[in-house]
């Protein structure tokens, strides 16, 4: 289920769009502006807060998020220090997405280090969520999908997990030769009765079943592409994470439909179409990743989020000056205790916090509206439905603006730095968003001190060793093509090859003598109607070479 509602939501016309506006701006709707405070970077302090509700018509800039065009840049690819800890956000959006924002995912790194063959490299890395559009940002960021072997979901909404399909079939065709590691909520195991007592439920709906289907669905895909490498000599699964790591899924129709060949449902452990997905009991906390080579420890909670079976993650990792750097990614939720408990860490504090907010419901129906200013509550009945259902989203999945700084309030030591995000970022909704928080947490200060909203392409950047923290903007280009990749030696010889031959059809040996195999591209292919480069009698149709 997605967290934007879909189908049978009211629609509002171009007319009544006009009447909406007419009314908003003449008819009584509170026209006060916000303390300058959230647009400039000034703390409200000693002004009153400005009146949740009272924040449009706005003079801020509602096409252009100012704080993060004011931060210093970053070139990506730049080298981790040994005792960083960083956060880049690919994806920042609540659906639907926008230009400006994509779905959500953040990456995150830790340390560096120069491998045998003199490469650089970070200690770890890891994904949590990737929703729709983020690989966009992941390739313009030159990170290849060899980095993107371990993705954190924190639940099975579309726009925290679409662009799976993206990382799951197209990395074996550029880096990721090994198996794809996913982790997960398992089942919610709910069972509901109705008021009519029509029960339903429970659903079959946790992260190995997701990745079965996924793995099914991708079979097309997967085969068609098979005529390339998709693993190497010597992998075997990882002995290091301290968990047991499950063997790849199978096609969930194998065992049942006597049409299947079990075998051909099989992956390889080691192979990069191989889907392994590590289900984390959700209403419990726990252990999900800890690596005692890279020094990274990730812990799963419990939040509440529109259906139970969502979780949120608290990643670790210990410097090599022994100094424990904390990041909490929530994901989605509505404000609860467990993640008030997990920030404060037993009383250690955590430095990054990262949390989801969601604008008002009036304000939501405003901005998808076009309209300059929210009309007053119950007055049109087709403008109240439209915020009614807003409310409910907010009601069943996700943090008020208000209840947001409520919630900061009640965390000490405070977050070295909270980061909102799932937000739809403009100078107007942060400032609007911003005095909601004072109003609760005065004390955190001015706008980029103690607290920001994300946007893509937003890193923040950690020292063990300096106690900073930096933001920057990274910048990319928007014609980039696939990132470098660092192919793994010894690749294993496609499942759909043949052996290579020259332009005559005689075939080319090695240093030894042997025939080479290489991928066969027309293995699965009907070549009867394809117009060949070169015909039977000589003459050429086409160059070969694509000029």
């Amino acid at each position: 289920m997605n967290t934007e509602p879909e189908n049978d939501k009211p629609g509002i016309s171009r007319r009544d769009c006009l009447k909406l506006s007419a009314l908003a701006l003449g008819g009584g709707l509170p026209l006060g502006g916000l303390a300058t405070a959230g647009a400039t970077g000034e703390s409200a302090a000693g002004n009153p807060p400005a009146v949740v509700g009272a924040c449009y018509p706005t003079r801020q800039n509602t096409q252009r998020y100012s704080y993060f065009d004011r931060l210093r840049t970053f070139v990506p690819g730049t080298p981790l220090e040994p005792d960083e800890m960083r956060i880049t956000f690919l994806g920042s959006m609540i659906p639907p997405v926008r230009r400006a924002q994509q779905e959500m995912s953040v990456f995150v790194e830790v340390g560096w280090f120069i491998d045998e063959n003199g490469v650089g490299r970070p200690q770890d890395q890891f994904v949590f969520d990737c929703g729709s559009g983020v690989c966009a940002n992941y390739g313009a960021m030159g990170i290849p999908f060899g980095r993107m072997d371990k993705v954190f979901l924190c639940h099975l909404h579309g726009d925290h997990m679409s662009d799976l399909s993206n990382i799951y079939c197209f990395g074996p065709s550029a880096d990721r030769k090994s198996p794809l590691y996913v982790w997960g909520p398992s089942a919610s195991n709910i069972t509901y009765k109705d008021l009519n007592k029509v029960i339903s439920g429970p659903y079959d709906d946790g992260l190995t079943t997701y990745c079965q289907m996924l793995r099914a669905a991708m079979r097309w895909h997967s085969e068609s592409f098979s005529f390339q490498t998709t693993s190497y000599a010597g992998y075997s699964k990882p002995t290091d994470w301290g968990i047991t790591i499950p063997d790849p899924v199978m096609d969930p129709r194998a065992p049942y439909d006597t049409r299947y060949q079990q075998a051909d449902y099989v992956d390889s452990p080691c192979d990069g179409y191989a889907l392994v997905p590590i289900e984390l009991t959700w209403d419990q906390t726990g252990v999900a990743y800890d690596n005692t080579t890279t020094g990274v420890k990730i812990t799963h909670f419990p939040v509440v989020h529109c259906r139970r079976a969502s979780i949120g993650y608290k990643l670790e990792w210990t410097a090599p000056n022994g100094r424990v750097l904390t990041m909490i990614y929530t994901s989605d939720t509505k404000p609860e205790t467990i993640s008030i408990d997990q920030a404060k860490n037993g009383g250690k504090g955590v430095d990054v916090l990262i949390h989801e907010m969601i604008v008002p419901p009036e304000v939501w129906a405003m901005k998808n509206a076009g309209l300059p200013a929210p009309p007053p509550y119950g007055l049109n009945p087709k403008w109240d439905a439209i915020v009614d259902q807003y409310q409910m989203v907010q009601n069943s999945s996700h943090t008020p603006q208000g209840a947001f700084g409520y919630l900061l309030s009640q965390i000490r030591p405070r977050p070295r730095l909270t980061v909102v995000t799932h937000f739809p970022v403009a100078d107007d909704t942060v400032a609007c968003a911003f005095n909601s928080v004072l109003a609760h947490c005065p004390d955190i200060g001015k706008l980029g001190e103690r607290i920001t909203w994300s946007f893509d392409l937003m890193v923040f950047r950690l020292s063990a060793k300096t106690n900073k923290i930096l933001q920057l903007r990274a910048v990319v280009s928007d014609f980039g093509w696939s990132p470098k990749t660092e192919q793994p030696p010894n690749q294993n010889t496609p499942k759909y090859w043949t052996w290579k031959v020259d332009d005559n059809g005689n075939l080319i040996l090695d240093e030894h003598g042997n025939p080479i195999p290489v991928g066969d591209p027309f293995a699965q292919i009907d070549m009867t109607n394809v117009i060949p480069a070169k015909n039977a009698d000589g003459t050429v149709n086409y160059r070969s070479d694509g000029y």
